[in-house]
């Protein structure tokens, strides 16, 4: 009789690290992207205009608002998480707690602003999504021994 093991690995996830840290990076940021443009148009449609006054100038937050402020600090935080788990795999779970904690925080300059209150409910849910996916791509970073 024999004992069999099974892989932790996923077989859909390259076995190479830095190779399965940039394809869940890129999923991760590529879901959070059609989420919050769909927010975007959700909020639109709702009457939303997404534009908020900034000393004194009518500044409008999206479409382009939404794509650099979900693809930027996504990428970078969980690119920096990434590294630093090579160095020390116990990161994870302090990456994900700040990965959450930041673009919760950073509702409060949302509903600071004047936007209208379609914006505001899909700006602050655009938050919440930043901070779910952050959690969720840390966790498939995070090598299992």
């Amino acid at each position: 009789m024999s004992v069999t093991g099974t892989s932790r690995t996923s077989t859909l996830l390259p076995r190479s690290r830095p190779a399965r840290s940039g394809l869940v990076i890129a999923a991760s940021v590529s879901a959070a992207l059609v989420v919050n443009l769909v927010l975007w148009a959700s909020g639109l449609a709702a009457g939303g205009t997404f534009e908020h006054t900034d000393a004194g100038e009518v500044m409008s937050a999206a479409p382009g608002g939404v794509v650099l402020m979900t693809v930027l600090p996504l990428t970078v935080g969980l690119a920096l998480a990434a590294l630093l788990m090579l160095w020390w795999n116990g990161f994870a779970r302090i990456a994900q707690v700040v990965g959450a904690i930041l673009p919760l925080a950073t509702i409060q300059g949302t509903i600071s602003a004047d936007f209208d209150t379609p914006s505001t409910v899909a700006l602050t849910l655009m938050h919440v999504v930043i901070a779910v996916v952050a959690v969720a791509a840390i966790e498939l970073l995070r090598v299992r021994r």
